[in-house]
């Protein structure tokens, strides 16, 4: 049981932040773990709080992934066994801009979604949400469904991990598809019907390995327990461009199966 002395307050959240040295006026693109803090008195409510005290513009990814289906059939190469998901398929739920977030992203990211004040964007699998956010919100189209990023990127935004490690920045994503690499197709269920969903990102199970390569660039802070990091966009992207046009291999993860990560290092060998 955590005591109540230890947990971590408001002020606490919002010195911590504070000491990462950014401008209320940067725009950050937040992925957080509530629990790595080890504590916060009033949860996630709090940790919105001192977000919107800090920083101006923020936004969350807001993904739904209970919208996937997965067809009978489709294109090849694209990381997926078709004709496999009858018993899944039947689960499927409608998108819609009330559904919840999907529990992997976290539970400050539906605080966020729920706020009276927030917007989402439309996407029926990666839809983002975000607090004077329009314009990058708006950026989204199924086509391009990490706009948001670049529209971020281009107001020299951040990216925050408050307690969460390389593997959830949606940003490496991003740049992924900038330098080429290969890119997958989804399915979602919506009530016009089923939607195709082009972009789909690969997977993210390696990004740990830029770790090493964000020195001068990283700014890192403790916030009770949790390791909070500081990136900006733009030098991330051009940062995770240039490893991946150096090594086409770059990031991907070793775990055996990996279906997209297998995929990509094909179309690698195929010269795609």
């Amino acid at each position: 049981m955590i005591l109540e002395s230890k947990l971590l307050s408001y002020r606490d959240l919002t010195r911590g932040l504070g000491q990462l040295g950014l401008n209320r006026q940067t725009p950050v693109l937040v992925h957080t773990s509530l629990s790595a803090f080890g504590g916060v008195q009033g949860g996630e409510t709090t940790l919105l709080g001192a977000l919107f005290s800090t920083f101006e513009t923020v936004v969350m990814p807001a993904f739904t992934y209970r919208t996937m289906l997965i067809p009978e059939s489709g294109p090849e190469h694209n990381a997926s066994t078709y004709g496999s998901g009858k018993a899944i398929n039947r689960m499927t739920e409608f998108f819609s801009p009330e559904m919840p977030v999907d529990p992997l992203i976290g539970v400050a990211a539906e605080a966020l979604r729920k706020h009276p004040q927030a917007r989402r964007s439309t996407h029926p699998i990666l839809s983002f949400c975000g607090l004077h956010a329009d314009e990058i919100l708006q950026s989204q189209n199924l086509a391009d469904p990490l706009a948001p990023v670049g529209a971020l990127s281009d107001r020299r935004g951040w990216v925050l991990l408050l307690g969460a490690d390389q593997t959830s920045n949606t940003s490496i994503h991003y740049a992924e598809k900038i330098a080429g690499r290969k890119q997958f197709i989804r399915w979602a269920l919506t009530p016009e019907g089923v939607r195709t969903c082009p972009g789909f990102p690969g997977c993210s199970d390696g990004f740990e390995a830029i770790t090493p390569y964000l020195e001068g660039m990283l700014r890192l802070n403790m916030i009770g327990q949790a390791v909070v990091q500081a990136i900006p966009l733009q030098d991330l992207i051009a940062l995770t461009v240039g490893l991946i046009q150096q090594d086409p291999l770059a990031l991907l993860c070793a775990r055996a199966g990996c279906e997209r990560c297998d995929a990509v290092r094909q179309a690698v060998n195929n010269g795609v």
